[in-house]
């Protein structure tokens, strides 16, 4: 077959997007295709222009995403001949975010990267609706825009309609998935639900409101944020720490980093178990994580193991790793990085190199004062790691009783009897194999068994079950006596079920 420049195809627009959508959202359902839209309301809260994000879910599966921030821009850019709102939902890589470097920028932290969201919304839409209440580009007063598409075609150019009530300013953007490119074309309700709960939460004093048919709105307002928020994870937890929130970013481009980065974050250790943590950059939910959480986590290690050094608390012969630190502490992390790699454009996880130093540097020297500050939270937090260090030195050295059936299983140095009748059989344990020879001769081969013991043999009693089979000996007399370890309120019957010897 000819291979020629005829077989090239150049996909223009929005077919990149509708060919493998795959590579630009989540397929099983609309909810990251209306978390686009919602990302770029929460940037304008972010950058202090927004105070409220309401979204409603409508009973024809579409959704409603509304903000009070400065309304998408209606110029035209230089340089081109469209304006900028119709490019955004339009052209992908197009957008107001590219530039982190300008300090003045308001999207500087945004989560906006690549200028595709919204573009990519409207390319997995039937239709989609734009009103924007902003500025008049030529200066003057406010008016009211709209925009529309279908099939992510354009179907009505951006017009203004009329004036906007005074000084009138903000986006909505109502869409309607297209059931071709989904599992499911209904958002997911419970992820949403949580995504806005948490925008809520990462900018303290946004009102964020949820709309679903047939329901009573839903409503969220955090004073205090993320330590506020923490508080109602663990409502159903035991927690052994106070919750420990803070904030730490850079006050100017030194230590290798920007000014303006850093995280803010709430923290505790609970007994038990944890929920998950829940980790964000710049606004982001990173459901998998990435360097910024390895980073906080390498901090808190290191802030403890100091505050252990401190107080003569380092157990000997004993080695903490990070896990038994942080194992059980419950966390939410919201990281600011200038400039955020993720893997992906559904961005669940975070790959900046250079945010795992970021996040060492902002939690270590903030936690280990607080730790000292709070030494009873500090031993807590030292004996709950001590112990879960403990409990893995003992799976690391936990010894199974080699199993199997039949004789081929027994110790090479048992010397056993002919006869089954458990009542009647006996077993000898003679000190070393001379004795083993001497008693070899003079016993009954028909019930009676002998078994040869090296050295002192180990007092079980003083033992962890798990270790028992550490020593030789021991593990050779269970085995020909075909009992397991057990405590002392083990069942007599239970415990005596593979008896082989009577005696």
């Amino acid at each position: 077959m000819n291979y020629s420049a005829e077989q090239f195809t150049v996909l223009k627009g929005l077919e990149p997007v509708r060919l493998r959508p795959g590579m630009y959202t989540r397929t099983t359902c609309p909810t990251h295709m209306v978390q686009e839209l919602i990302d770029n309301s929460a940037d304008e809260a972010l950058a202090g222009h927004a105070t409220r994000i309401e979204v409603t879910v409508l009973s024809d599966g579409s959704v409603v995403v509304e903000d009070n921030g400065r309304g998408i821009p209606v110029g035209i850019p230089p340089g081109e001949t469209r304006p900028a709102a119709e490019l955004a939902f339009t052209t992908l890589h197009a957008g107001g975010k590219f530039d982190k470097t300008d300090k003045s920028s308001a999207y500087r932290f945004s989560g906006g990267l690549h200028g595709v969201g919204v573009a990519v919304t409207n390319a997995l839409s039937s239709r989609l609706l734009v009103e924007i209440h902003t500025r008049d580009p030529q200066g003057g007063g406010y008016g009211h825009y709209r925009l529309s598409f279908v099939d992510s075609k354009l179907q009505e150019a951006l017009t203004r309609v009329e004036n906007s009530q005074a000084r009138r300013h903000g986006t909505r953007v109502q869409v309607w998935p297209d059931p071709r490119y989904f599992d499911s074309a209904r958002v997911n309700i419970r992820e949403l639900t949580h995504l806005l709960r948490a925008k809520a939460i990462l900018l303290p004093g946004l009102q964020v409101i949820l709309n679903l048919p047939e329901q009573e709105a839903l409503v969220w307002q955090y004073d205090s944020g993320l330590a506020e928020y923490l508080g109602e994870m663990l409502a159903e937890a035991e927690p052994i720490t106070p919750v420990f929130a803070g904030e730490m970013y850079q006050h100017d481009d030194s230590n290798g980093f920007a000014q303006g980065e850093g995280a803010s974050w709430a923290l505790c250790w609970s007994a038990q178990g944890n929920p998950r943590p829940e980790t964000y950059v710049n606004l982001i939910p990173t459901l998998d994580g990435g360097t910024h959480e390895s980073g906080f986590r390498a901090g808190v290690f290191e802030a403890v193991r100091s505050f252990m050094e401190h107080h003569s608390l380092v157990p000997a012969k004993l080695k903490l790793v990070q896990d038994d630190v942080t194992g059980k502490m419950a966390l939410v992390l919201s990281g600011r990085i200038l400039d955020p790699q993720f893997q992906g454009q559904t961005k669940d996880k975070l790959t900046s190199r250079e945010a795992y130093k970021l996040m060492v540097q902002t939690i270590r020297d903030p936690l280990d004062l607080w730790l000292n500050s709070h030494p009873e939270a500090g031993r807590a937090i030292v004996e709950q790691a001590i112990q879960s260090a403990q409990l893995r030195s003992r799976a690391a050295q936990k010894i199974e009783r080699k199993k199997g059936s039949g004789l081929a299983t027994l110790p090479g140095k048992l010397t056993d009897c002919e006869s089954e009748d458990i009542q009647r059989n006996e077993l000898f344990l003679v000190e070393g194999d001379s004795a083993g020879g001497s008693a070899k001769a003079a016993r009954d081969k028909e019930y009676q068994a002998l078994l040869p013991l090296r050295g002192k043999v180990l007092n079980t009693w003083e033992v962890d079950a798990d270790l028992i089979f550490k020593n030789q000996e021991v593990h050779n007399m269970a085995v020909a006596l075909g009992i397991e370890p057990h405590g002392v309120a083990a069942d007599p019957e239970q415990v005596l079920a593979g008896l082989r010897y009577g005696k």
